[in-house]
């Protein structure tokens, strides 16, 4: 075991967030998907996750890492 990560941590992850819903939809996204699977998710529109997270960018913080995160964590729609 190398870097302190357990094997087969990824697919329990990608498996934990599509049981509570949030997965990359293959119809309806820009770039990954992220925002519209959040949208989804959280029962707003797909252009106010997205409006919200530009806004976001105008403050510090770690917006584009949560991104690149979620981008790898969450599953696609099957």
């Amino acid at each position: 075991m190398s870097g302190g990560r357990q094997p087969g941590y990824l697919p329990q992850a990608r498996s934990g967030a599509a049981g509570r819903g949030l997965v990359r939809p293959r119809r309806g996204r820009l770039v990954a998907g992220v925002l519209a699977g959040l949208a989804r998710r959280f029962g707003i529109g797909r252009w106010t996750a997205r409006i919200l997270f530009l806004v976001s960018m105008l403050l510090p913080g770690p917006q584009v890492v949560a991104y690149l995160v979620l981008w790898v964590v969450m599953p696609r729609e099957p």
